[in-house]
């Protein structure tokens, strides 16, 4: 009777989790813009805008579009991926991901190379193809299936513009034709094609990716036009005041798809601010789902916004994911979640010359230069996080953590012949003090964040830490330094540096009321 009872409470605790309702934004924390989903089945796969690094377009898995898993890059070969490091306006702008007959596209900008191309393969989790360069100018290119034929779209000359192209040579096979130039805000962009109810929908956004940002929509009976604009328009923005003290703005370059059971949702980009109107971790992924009303347009989490909290929305039966954060070093390669600066040089990096450490040696390139220095981050993924490391440097350069937004706007605690010295770069503005002296050994170095600071510590034997000095948050915000991009943590060598990192472990703390 006993194993019965207890063995019932499991099944509706299963079931429970099994059907959840509601959910937490951002569904993909930190820098991951310019959000584009597809499905397959009862699989989803999401892809965002990678810009200055390397590898290109982090590519995610969901069975709930909740919960997504980093499956890999699809860029992740130099032969795809042509890029210039420290240019926060530079490499993969917004990509789109799409299905067709067994065959997954990906198509996108490099604005450090020749424009728009896309790439394709049968297996997401595989190897995709070398690019196939397009025509058609503008950016943020989409691409539409239907009978045979595929339509690609982009923004040249301030509008978005159509033609159908051949997917595997790249060739255009139509004239390129003006379809829509939107409703007058600025920057029209991020266009997306998709078809209901006998309608051909576009979706783009349009006011740039700030705090104007917001996503409108038209439609026509023939996909070449002429295209109506939703008299509703924009169907989601957080410019107006129904939206001025949310947490969440600049939402916008969204891309809508049908659920297996068929339910709609829409991915969109959006920022958390912190520190009085500030953002730092970059535009994130953010999850709505959408209505059709009477008319047959569509509506956004019913009045055209979104919020942190999501709890009363009706989702599909959620799969929740283990959570990975900690890296100890011990694998061959290291994870999904880390990147370089443009194409790194390799020689300058190794997880097997010493097992269970990761070997950064420094080279003439400094992390206030563009290119590639010897660093490797991860994205900060929380406005309250912590970070710990512990690494031996040897050499006379530096090596040692930072928090880094640009080559003109980090943080560093690093050491530099057996002298701990904290530094900050802003703009032209460039200090560096002594900590103090630390031993010819590992030597342990963290970093807290919260809203306002980010504060640093070091300590000796991993256990009684000092503080080391603390800075400002909105000096590495957007709003700050510009760009596209958000704040990296990462470890790194300068000079005359080698350095032999143990762990990197980075924890969210439980005093995080942005979630």
């Amino acid at each position: 009777m006993k194993k019965t009872f207890i063995s019932f409470i499991v099944s509706c605790f299963c079931a429970v989790s099994l059907f959840a309702q509601g959910y937490q934004n951002p569904v993909i924390q930190g820098f991951h813009p310019d959000p584009s989903v597809c499905c397959v089945g009862e699989d989803y796969y999401l892809v965002n805008s990678s810009f200055e690094y390397f590898p290109g377009v982090p590519l995610f898995h969901s069975r709930d579009l909740v919960h997504w898993e980093q499956i890999g890059h699809v860029l992740d070969r130099e032969s795809q991926l042509k890029l210039v490091g420290g240019n926060m306006w530079g490499g993969i702008y917004a990509p789109t991901i799409r299905y067709n007959d067994g065959i997954y596209y990906m198509i996108t900008t490099n604005n450090s190379d020749r424009g728009n191309f896309l790439v394709y393969t049968d297996d997401p989790r595989g190897e995709w193809s070398e690019p196939v360069w397009l025509s058609q100018k503008g950016i943020d290119p989409s691409l539409y299936f239907e009978d045979g034929h595929c339509y690609m779209v982009s923004n040249p000359d301030n509008a978005i513009w159509l033609c159908e192209i051949d997917p595997k040579s790249g060739k255009q096979l139509t004239e390129s034709r003006c379809i829509w130039a939107g409703t007058g805000g600025r920057y029209p962009e991020g266009p997306h094609i998709y078809k209901r109810e006998g309608w051909y929908y576009l979706l783009i956004s349009e006011g740039g990716t700030e705090y104007g940002h917001k996503v409108t929509i038209a439609r026509s009976r023939d996909i070449a036009g002429p295209y109506e604009s939703n008299p509703a328009n924009p169907i989601l923005t957080h410019i107006n005041m129904n939206a001025q003290d949310n947490p969440i703005q600049g939402v916008g370059h969204a891309d809508m798809v049908q659920a297996h059971d068929g339910s709609w949702w829409l991915v969109c980009l959006g920022f958390r601010t912190q520190g009085g109107q500030h953002h730092l971790l970059g535009r994130e992924t953010f999850l709505a789902p959408v209505e059709w009303n009477a008319a047959g347009w569509p509506v956004v989490n019913n009045d055209g916004t979104i919020d942190l909290d999501m709890s009363q929305v009706k989702t599909l039966p959620q799969v929740p994911l283990s959570n990975t954060s900690d890296e100890d070093f011990n694998n061959s390669k290291l994870g999904v979640e880390w990147n370089w600066q443009g194409v790194p040089v390799w020689e300058n990096y190794s997880l097997t010359e010493r097992k269970g450490f990761l070997r950064i040696k420094g080279s003439e390139k400094q992390l206030d230069d563009s290119g590639s220095p010897s660093f490797v981050g991860r994205r900060q993924q929380d406005i309250d996080f912590q970070v710990t490391t512990a690494f031996h440097a040897q050499g006379k350069g530096n090596a040692g953590l930072t928090v880094y937004m640009c080559p003109f706007a980090h943080y560093d605690l690093f050491i530099s012949d057996n002298q701990l010295k904290l530094r900050y770069r802003l703009g032209e503005l460039c200090h560096e003090s002594t900590v103090g002296k630390v031993p010819d050994d590992f030597v342990y170095v963290r970093v807290k964040g919260n809203a306002e600071f980010y504060t640093f510590f070091y300590s000796i034997d991993g256990t009684h830490y000092k503080e080391a000095g603390r800075m400002n948050t909105r000096f590495l915000s957007s709003e700050t330094n510009g760009g596209f991009t958000g704040i990296y943590l990462g470890l790194f060598a300068e000079g005359d540096a080698q350095a032999y990192f143990d762990f990197f472990n980075y924890e969210p703390s439980v005093s995080d009321a942005s979630r």
